[in-house]
């Protein structure tokens, strides 16, 4: 009976050492990424994130202020080389010289990358798209900032825009941080970098998309909605919302 058992262990851990690794994580875990970029995936769990998404390879995707190319890179392994992301990127980023010279990295490594400069509500928007991507930047299109060259937008046209963008069956994944519930989405953006995780819902539905869930791997308890997100004992560490939309 001994025997049988330690077999029958034997056996399954050959079994695990061969079974495939889950492609999301292969995609995380390839060689080339910036260490910086690798030190912020405990917190992102880009892994869990991308698996999740719905997005398959040879897929186009839109990357809304993509920041300094964090998701974009992993997107542009994640579709591979028959697709194609496009990093949209407010003109501020692209004034600090580290943030250019990390896009430049980025298009290097993948040349799958396209790089569009401009704040979403006027840069050009990709067409025939089978998905968008807000990582922590939906909030943004109820923002605006002079100081940072960020013009407001009006948000039920710029989502039209976005409507008309995706193929039919091309989905929006929206995360973001938890906000207050009912306070003014312009007010809200401008002093936390927060939203009512409500409106978001309620945007994507009158644009015409349909809500296809909720995934709750950045959720965490703990987290104070009143305060700002860029708090340095915050960040990595807030109630984080991840909707997925699809359009019909």
């Amino acid at each position: 009976m001994m025997r049988r058992l330690i077999g029958l262990a034997g056996m399954a851990l050959l079994l695990a050492a061969a079974a495939p690794v889950p492609r999301s994580l292969a995609v995380v875990n390839g060689p080339g990424r910036p260490e910086a970029m690798v030190a912020l995936d405990a917190g992102r769990k880009p892994a869990e994130v991308l698996a999740h998404s719905l997005i398959r390879p040879g897929a186009r995707v839109m990357d809304v202020m993509a920041g300094q190319g964090y998701y974009t890179e992993l997107l542009a392994r994640h579709v591979g080389p028959k697709g194609k992301v496009f990093a949209i990127e407010p003109v501020s980023y692209m004034d600090d010289p580290k943030t250019a010279a990390a896009w430049d990295a980025v298009k290097k490594r993948n040349a799958n990358v396209e790089l569009v400069v401009g704040p979403p509500g006027q840069a050009p928007m990709p067409d025939k798209l089978d998905a968008a991507f807000y990582h922590l930047t939906y909030h943004d299109l109820y923002w605006q900032s002079e100081k940072y060259k960020y013009p407001r937008m009006e948000v039920d046209p710029y989502n039209a825009r976005l409507f008309a963008a995706l193929k039919p069956g091309g989905v929006v994944l929206i995360i973001d941080h938890y906000g207050v519930p009912g306070m003014d989405s312009r007010a809200q953006a401008d002093k936390t970098h927060r939203i009512d995780a409500e409106v978001v819902k309620a945007d994507m539905t009158r644009a015409g998309f349909r809500y296809a869930g909720s995934v709750p791997i950045l959720e965490m308890t703990g987290d104070d909605p009143t305060k700002l997100v860029f708090d340095p004992a915050l960040r990595g560490k807030t109630n984080r919302f991840y909707y997925r939309f699809v359009k019909p």
